[in-house]
């Protein structure tokens, strides 16, 4: 007897992580398709999620028996500072319409993605998955980090309230093939790797805004998408999970810069603006839940991961957002 088929609905499925997850699917043994799933990536050219009637057309058009929610209006540090009521708004509306057609349409399952950023700002480290709501996040991104954290507690209010089986995950930073490689609306990898290629065509300065010194742990999207679809098939509780990199594989954005000017084969002049802001120290965030659950997880080192992703965007280079 063939299996029910599953019709598996990614939001932003265009994006960073959508199209790691349709790497995984399409080409990984043990994560990627299995018999009787069907997979649609959302773009924004399917309709507009901010607006309730397209997104109930896309529910409608697709009938989807799960969901992969990663659509959201991100940006960088400097884009969230300018716009904190834009990023609240809009990201509240993207995921009340999500959720609200997922529990309308009878989706089986909802897994949505946060950002570590929802965490406390003033906390004690590592954080886990018991800290999201202990204080104000980070004022530097509250609009964004807000608006994320409500998904929780929607999810939870749905369970309660519908027996929705809607639950959500929190990637730290994340980076690789098809990021948003913008020199100012984009995060901190893909935006560095731009800048340092432009430097080494331009036979000019590559200048890194900070100190060096903040700390990230940094998950390849490959990786993240792995642990989506492992997600979506096995974690069975509504609360939040971790997915991130162990503890001691953290970074400082020192680090980052040394290792994209080594793949990048860079030798010109690099150094660091320390009158730019820093932004915040460190998020470190504890993957114990995670490995737990799933103890046989292979992580991607960071270098190789890195790697790769610098030889995608210089073969990329004239079709990548930027």
């Amino acid at each position: 007897m063939s299996p029910a088929k599953s019709v598996i609905l990614v939001t932003g499925g265009s994006g960073l992580v959508g199209k790691a997850i349709q790497w995984v699917v399409e080409n990984d043994s043990k994560y990627g398709r299995r018999e009787g799933e069907e997979w649609v990536y959302l773009t924004s050219k399917d309709g507009n999620l901010i607006d309730p009637a397209a997104t109930k057309a896309i529910f409608e058009k697709y009938r989807p028996t799960h969901v992969i929610h990663l659509a959201a209006k991100v940006g960088g540090l400097f884009g969230n500072m300018a716009a904190n009521l834009d990023y609240f708004r809009d990201n509240l509306l993207i995921n009340d319409n999500v959720l609200h057609n997922a529990k309308e349409f009878g989706v089986k399952k909802v897994v949505s993605c946060l950002s570590t950023c929802i965490f406390p700002d003033k906390t004690s480290y590592p954080i886990d998955e018991t800290m999201v709501h202990q204080g104000p996040p980070h004022d530097s991104n509250y609009g964004y980090s807000h608006s994320k954290r409500m998904v929780d507690v929607m999810n939870r209010a749905y369970n309660q309230q519908y027996g929705c089986n809607f639950t959500s995950v929190i990637p730290t930073n994340v980076f690789g093939p098809h990021d948003n490689f913008h020199l100012v609306n984009s995060h901190v990898i893909p935006g560095l790797i731009h800048k340092c290629y432009l430097a080494q065509q331009n036979g000019t300065p590559f200048i890194m805004a900070g100190t060096g010194r903040p700390l990230r742990q940094f998950i390849y999207s490959r990786d993240l998408a792995k642990l989506f679809i492992w997600t979506l098939r096995e974690y069975q509780e509504i609360t939040p999970l971790i997915l991130s990199v162990p503890e001691e594989e953290e970074v400082s954005i020192k680090q980052v810069g040394d290792s994209i000017v080594k793949a990048m084969g860079y030798t010109g002049d690099y150094r660091f603006d320390t009158s730019k802001a820093d932004g915040q120290y460190k998020k470190t965030a504890s993957n114990k839940k995670l490995m737990s659950l799933n103890p046989d997880f292979q992580f991607t080192p960071f270098d190789v991961a890195l790697n790769e992703t610098v030889e995608w965007f210089k073969e990329n280079v004239d079709t990548i957002r930027k």
